[in-house]
């Protein structure tokens, strides 16, 4: 661990959160087999793909109350179209992190919905949504289960359904991050509450466009009927492909071990260079700041050939940090870490 080698390239983009690692081979090759698919897929997906969605969900998550699961294309497409999937419109109010992908509020922006910008269960009163994101992006802060139950209950209390975005919940790496789902915060209760994944971090499969979504059975099944007449299906043979990810979790330790070597790289190296990595204990990216502008922040990086996200990028809470991805190759980050040691 922590060393890595050296064939510098020109610069080093640690700015965008895309997987740069191959597709697992037999992943790739259930895509292949299943190219003759002449018929149009349903929207529900292939019985085998909720099966396998499912015993994932129990297995790695510890899901154990009763849900319903659908496909999606991609966790993003639930991300921005869920107001309008939900019916929501003006009048609605959404409440979102305080530091998160842009998504969430541009979705309930082209829904017409008030966006309240807040991680206080008490601003959830008046909600008709409530989003969650743990592990974060960009932070990697990960919410523990009783800060995950006091936001249900609020929401429940509210009359409002939560949604915790949790695509990078297998990267932990101080602790195992809980679920909305799990038995911890509802019991085995889903009422209210859906959690939404994707392979695309998990299997490097971002260009696959595969993710499911899990929970409120009344819920799922609403969503389901919606869709289906927006013609959200998500392709046969990706849906072949996912069947095969979410059965092996080899793949998904092999993948931990190349992030988690990365970033045993880089983090001290951002340190020895005066940053302080705060959160970061789950999720791909290293949340830094060395207390000041961001953009200047990333402005001496990029002097030294070292591309970042500003975290203002994320809301203005992050003014003050830059995001800085573990999504690079070996050689990517192993330059990085010499640039800042100049």
């Amino acid at each position: 661990m922590g060393q890595l080698a050296r064939t510098s390239p020109r610069f080093a983009d640690l700015s965008i959160g895309s997987p740069v690692d191959p597709t697992p081979e037999p992943i790739a090759r259930a895509l292949s087999a299943a190219a003759d698919s002449p018929g149009y897929p349903t929207v529900a997906g292939l019985p085998e793909a909720a099966r396998a969605f499912e015993d994932w969900l129990r297995r790695r998550v510890e899901v154990t109350a009763e849900v319903e699961t659908i496909p999606s294309i991609g966790s993003k497409e639930v991300v921005a179209l869920l107001p309008v999937l939900l019916g929501l419109g003006a009048g609605s109010r959404i409440v979102v992190p305080e530091l998160a992908y842009p998504t969430y509020v541009v979705g309930g922006l082209f829904a017409h919905c008030e966006i309240v910008v807040s991680d206080d269960p008490a601003e959830v009163a008046g909600a008709d949504l409530v989003w969650l994101n743990s592990p974060s992006n960009p932070t990697g802060r990960v919410m523990d289960a009783a800060e995950l139950q006091q936001m249900v209950s609020a929401a429940r209390a509210a009359g409002a359904l939560v949604a915790s975005d949790e695509c990078y919940i297998e990267f932990g790496w101080e602790g195992r991050p809980p679920s909305v789902l799990s038995p911890e915060v509802i019991g085995q209760d889903p009422t209210g509450v859906l959690a939404l994944h994707a392979l695309s971090k998990r299997s490097n499969m971002a260009g696959y466009r595969y993710g499911a979504l899990a929970g409120d059975p009344d819920v799922v099944r609403r969503l389901l009927e919606v869709r289906k007449h927006l013609g959200f299906m998500v392709p046969l043979p990706v849906q072949r492909a996912a069947i095969v990810a979410w059965q092996d979790d080899a793949h998904v330790q092999e993948q931990r071990e190349r992030y988690l070597r990365r970033r045993e790289v880089l983090a001290p190296a951002l340190e020895a260079a005066g940053f302080r990595i705060d959160h970061s204990e789950a999720g791909l990216y290293l949340w830094a700041t060395r207390d000041m502008d961001c953009w200047d922040t990333a402005r001496w990086l990029a002097e030294r050939g070292i591309l970042v996200a500003p975290g203002d990028f994320y809301g203005e809470a992050g003014n003050r940090h830059v995001r800085v991805a573990l999504t690079a190759s070996d050689d990517t980050v192993a330059s990085a870490a010499e640039s800042l040691s100049i």
